[in-house]
């Protein structure tokens, strides 16, 4: 994966190249500009529903362009360092405290504060979009990481298909429980084992379940060797030698991390809930476990901003709070299944026809988005020291926690 630090162009303090958003009033502007916006491929279909909604029902155009997802970081940096981002960028929440620090976003923090429901925002989404008190980034789709559970593998496992594992002992024991049926190419779980960003998202909720913390507060120092990640270490360790892990689990790199159960292939799983809609059969839905119980979630998803090249910035903060008004985030997100980034607007009309939206809605609140410079490096790249520790204690069986534990810090301080 491409590193995160650009070229000199990015330098923080890059003046916009154009009006900025504040000249545009509380609404912006809609005078029939064109805008460019980039997204990952990831988040396609929620990005689409807004452009598209966006553009039927305003003067401005925006221009989406989907990029792929291993390609995006590369492609952000080089038009970066060239001056050619668009008008309008999003990026995956746990890079933007980077990009922000390096200028890659105009500072809207005096639109933002203009927002009357300002205090409703997913407050993990805009503090990663934070420096020096000004903020540069609104959430543009979260993503929620979830406990997924297969209703019917439930049922063939003498399992209730109505109740959710209440801690990670039980999760696991559903999971052993489901792969004593034998059923032919049915797993109890699965993982994505050689995949840092995935476990990221699937397993800090279980430690913040359990009481412990991954990070100090100033994302400088990693807590992934204290007794609670341990505990989620072990268990995971012991439902691999069980055989109630997918096999695969072991070498996936991501990009089919979630497929065998969407395939109704496994029993239970950690599952982003941007894919309920897409899920072709009754599935349950509820927050991560901890070791002994609890519930949370990795408050995932990107942020999006104005691009320190756009010459367009009163219109692009028209997209934007249009993007965070009661029509965009209830009439297109909530309606698609989608969570909602107000939380004033979370039992709306659409969550309430669907327990599972209420529910996913309610378990943002007790989530949490970790924030540092180097997450990239520490966490999601390939053979990341997170990698290193969550194998050497899964699959190898082998290593010292401390001191694996201790080159990721190493990294984040960096």
């Amino acid at each position: 994966m491409a590193t995160l630090t650009l070229g000199v162009a990015a330098c923080a303090g890059d003046e916009p190249a154009g009006p900025s958003a504040a000249d545009a009033g509380p609404n912006g502007v809609d005078d029939g500009t064109e805008l460019t916006m980039w997204t990952r491929a990831p988040l396609e279909k929620q990005a689409k529903l807004l452009v598209d909604a966006y553009n039927a029902s305003h003067q401005n155009t925006v221009k989406l362009t989907v990029v792929p997802n291993d390609d995006y970081v590369a492609k952000v940096g080089a038009a970066a360092g060239s001056g050619s981002l668009p008008d309008l960028f999003a990026a995956d929440i746990v890079y933007v405290p980077n990009w922000v620090k390096q200028g890659l976003f105009q500072d809207i923090s005096g639109n933002i504060n203009g927002l009357a429901f300002k205090d409703s925002i997913n407050k993990g989404h805009l503090s990663a979009g934070k420096l020096d008190g000004k903020e540069h980034v609104l959430p543009f789709v979260l993503d929620l990481s979830m406990l997924f559970w297969n209703k019917q593998l439930f049922r063939d496992a003498g399992l209730d298909p109505e109740k959710a594992p209440a801690t990670l002992e039980e999760y696991a024991a559903a999971a052993k429980a489901i792969q004593a049926t034998k059923k032919a190419g049915v797993y109890g779980t699965a993982a994505g084992l050689n995949c840092g960003g995935c476990l990221v998202f699937t397993w800090f909720p279980s430690i913040w379940a359990g009481g412990g913390q991954v990070l100090g507060a100033d994302g400088t120092e990693s807590k992934l060797a204290d007794d609670t990640a341990q505990q989620v270490y072990r268990t995971w360790q012991d439902l691999w030698k069980s055989g109630a892990v997918l096999p695969a689990s072991a070498g996936e790199t991501g990009p089919t991390w979630t497929a065998a159960f969407t395939e109704g292939k496994v029993g239970l799983m950690f599952y982003p809930a941007t894919l309920l809609s897409s899920t072709p059969f009754d599935v349950g839905v509820a927050g991560i476990p901890g070791p002994g119980g609890g519930a949370s979630t990795f408050v995932g998803g990107d942020g999006i901003g104005v691009s320190k090249d756009s010459k367009k910035a009163p219109q692009a903060w028209n997209f934007l709070s249009w993007m965070m008004s009661e029509d965009a985030q209830v009439e297109v997100l909530a309606k698609n299944k989608d969570v909602v980034s107000r939380a004033d607007l979370a039992n709306n009309r659409y969550a309430v026809q669907d327990p599972r939206l209420v529910t996913i809605n309610d378990v943002a609140g007790k989530g949490d988005t970790p924030v540092a410079l180097n997450f990239q490096q520490a966490f999601n790249a390939p053979n990341s020291p997170w990698l290193t520790l969550v194998r050497n204690q899964v699959l190898n069986g082998s290593g010292d926690p401390q001191k694996d534990n201790a080159e990721i810090t190493a990294v984040l301080r960096q």
